[in-house]
């Protein structure tokens, strides 16, 4: 248990959290939205400090960022508890929890997961599984340790943290990799019972063009909820207005989880007619996931057409990448790239 860094005490013992976008007033006794966070006698404690649900060595692309250390492994790890209740989660187990869910979980401080990390060979070091905002003071230790050990930082995150907690983790970040589920008020409140989904894009483009981290965006398209040509439009042209046309979209199957299985998986026509909206706007690289083998998992130069990164799942042969260019043109891939020591 760690006492907050962002929040604010409020009279009669009141605490107002200021990690993410619900800003939670707790009163004494009380946990937030996220269940993760208690005020004590006034006092705001994260329960979950260095509580680990989930840890994994995974290819950066399970994340999935394919403009990022492409090939790289990363160190991934996930706590408990998520400020969404999104009823089709896949990790559902460990976010739709309560503390009772943290005893006996295994503890990992931040300096035994950069250890973790280099002893494994990876190059980074990613907060994953439920949304890392949730934990949001061991990501900010564990990201300034490891950038002294020369390790990249990843946040797979639904983009519901507040401009100051960004602002506060940004020098210490180097990869956003966003969800946005949807692009209307309906969505997000069927969805994940989330009203003010709009601050997300804002911190989005906070992450990109005030903290120059990388940024990639994934869009889940489930069929009946956001597969309609107004939602995707929407997202694409927002990338392309906002973050600019080299930005990835992974448009992604959904598969029936949770309190979502009267749904069918998402048709593989629907997710090619996704990827044709994005190109058709502009977006020069739009990614079609969760099927592997698909062709449009394929990295290709916009400008020559030639094969940059071949993909089948997490297989990744990089053929035509020089730097962050396309070896046969030249032209700019919007890619981030390197060795870095072990």
């Amino acid at each position: 248990m760690r006492e907050v860094l962002l929040y604010e005490k409020l009279p009669g013992s009141r605490a107002k959290c200021h990690i993410c976008q619900w800003r939670c007033t707790i009163g004494p006794g009380k946990l937030g939205v996220c269940k993760m966070r208690q005020n004590i006698d006034g006092v705001l404690y994260a329960l979950n400090y260095a509580e680990v649900s989930s840890v994994a060595i995974d290819p950066i692309e399970k994340k999935p960022l394919f403009h990022f250390f492409p090939g790289s492994l990363v160190f991934s790890l996930g706590t408990w508890g998520c400020n969404f209740h999104c009823k089709h989660c896949q990790n559902w187990q460990i976010s739709w929890t309560d503390p009772s869910f943290l005893e006996g979980s295994r503890t990992i401080s931040p300096e035994d997961a950069i250890a973790m990390a280099k002893r494994e060979r990876c190059q980074g070091i990613a907060w994953t599984y439920n949304e890392p905002g949730i934990w949001f003071d061991y990501t900010l230790d564990s990201a300034k340790l490891a950038k002294e050990h020369d390790l990249y930082t990843v946040y797979v995150t639904n983009g519901y943290i507040t401009p100051e907690a960004l602002d506060t983790i940004g020098p210490y970040l180097d990869a956003y990799r966003v969800d946005v589920k949807g692009f209307s008020d309906k969505f997000y409140r069927d969805l994940a019972k989330v009203s003010g989904w709009r601050g997300i894009l804002e911190v989005v483009e906070r992450a990109q063009q005030k903290w120059g981290m990388h940024v990639e965006v994934v869009t889940n398209v489930i069929p009946t909820m956001n597969d309609d040509e107004e939602q995707l439009e929407g997202i694409a042209t927002w990338i392309r207005d906002k973050l600019g046309e080299l930005t990835p979209w992974h448009v992604t199957r959904f598969y029936p989880q949770h309190q979502m299985l009267h749904l069918p998986p998402t048709p593989i026509a629907t997710l090619e007619h996704a990827y044709a909206i994005g190109r058709r706007v502009g977006l020069r690289f739009v990614y079609t996931g969760n099927v592997p083998g698909h062709t449009n998992e394929n990295t290709i130069c916009y400008s020559c057409g030639n094969l940059i990164i071949a993909r089948v799942g997490y297989h990744t042969d990089i053929v035509g990448l020089e730097d962050s260019r396309c070896r046969f043109c030249g032209a700019d891939l919007n890619m981030r790239t390197g060795r870095r020591s072990q």
